[in-house]
């Protein structure tokens, strides 16, 4: 019993060490939701914004997403609190700098989603929530679709 009780906890303390936190300059936008940064070790790495989801390059208001996180962090040192690798190999994390929640300040804007399939952030809900009723971005038209259905090839 004991054997497996400390098995467990071998776990949960390699999945807790596993939680790491980066720091670079954002050297690159690719689009609302994905930027490169340049780590302290000269390292190039992909970072997609956890827990949102913003309008596609070829989709009304991609352009502005993008504008928008170019805005809040090109050239800037931010810090990412890592929370997966997706399958596409890039890392997943919330994106702060100066302590403001990129990931937040985009839903925030109306830039972008709460990417529901990935997180039940009640904070995130309500700041998308505001942003519809307050009609920001591109919650200003009625003319929106999910980029998670965009992808699909669901256009209007």
């Amino acid at each position: 019993q004991w054997k497996y009780i400390s098995a467990l906890f071998l776990i949960l303390t390699v999945c807790t060490a596993q939680a790491e936190t980066l720091t670079g300059r954002v050297i690159h936008i690719s689009d609302g939701d994905t930027l490169k940064i340049l780590t302290k070790f000269n390292k190039k790495m992909k970072i997609r914004l956890a827990d949102i989801d913003t309008p596609e390059s070829g989709q009304p208001y991609g352009k502005e997403a993008k504008q928008a996180l170019s805005i809040l962090t090109l050239q800037k040192q931010v810090t990412i609190d890592v929370q997966s690798i997706d399958r596409y190999g890039r890392t997943v994390g919330l994106v702060y700098i100066k302590g403001l929640n990129v990931n937040s300040e985009l839903v925030r804007q109306g830039m972008a989603w709460v990417y529901r399939r990935y997180t039940n952030d009640e904070k995130l809900y309500a700041l998308e929530s505001n942003a519809k009723k307050e009609k920001l971005g591109l919650w200003s038209s009625n003319n929106f679709i999910e980029p998670w259905l965009w992808r699909r090839g669901a256009r209007k």
